[in-house]
């Protein structure tokens, strides 16, 4: 068996070339961490903001909008949250709209708890 001699460590040729590659794979550029060629660098997903052309003021021109699918109120905060015509919530909170709920969840939001 090969060993290397790593400091005071002495450790097997297969964790000694796993080692040496260690700092190669993440070298890090300005904070962001920069992967090897040939290897995809990990993406953080954006958040998706619904479009001000799905948020309506009034229930009838979310309606138009959006035949055969269910109009919700959209909080359009960071809880991303609607809620349907049967909660106390529907269309009452202070910063919100009238969405079709196919694009509120397309956007990643969520029905409300209540």
């Amino acid at each position: 068996m090969t060993v290397f001699k790593f400091g005071r460590f002495i450790l097997p040729a297969a964790c000694a070339l796993a080692l040496a590659a260690a700092p190669a794979m993440a070298q890090s550029a300005g904070g962001a961490t920069v992967a090897p060629a040939g290897v995809a660098a990990p993406t953080k997903a954006k958040p998706m903001k619904l479009p001000a052309a799905d948020a309506f003021k009034t229930v009838a021109l979310a309606t138009a909008h959006c035949p055969g699918d269910t109009v919700v109120w959209s909080t359009l905060s960071k809880s991303k949250s609607y809620h349907t015509a049967s909660s106390k919530y529907y269309g009452k909170t202070k910063h919100g709209a009238y969405v079709c709920e196919k694009d509120a969840t397309a956007a990643g939001f969520h029905a409300s708890k209540t």
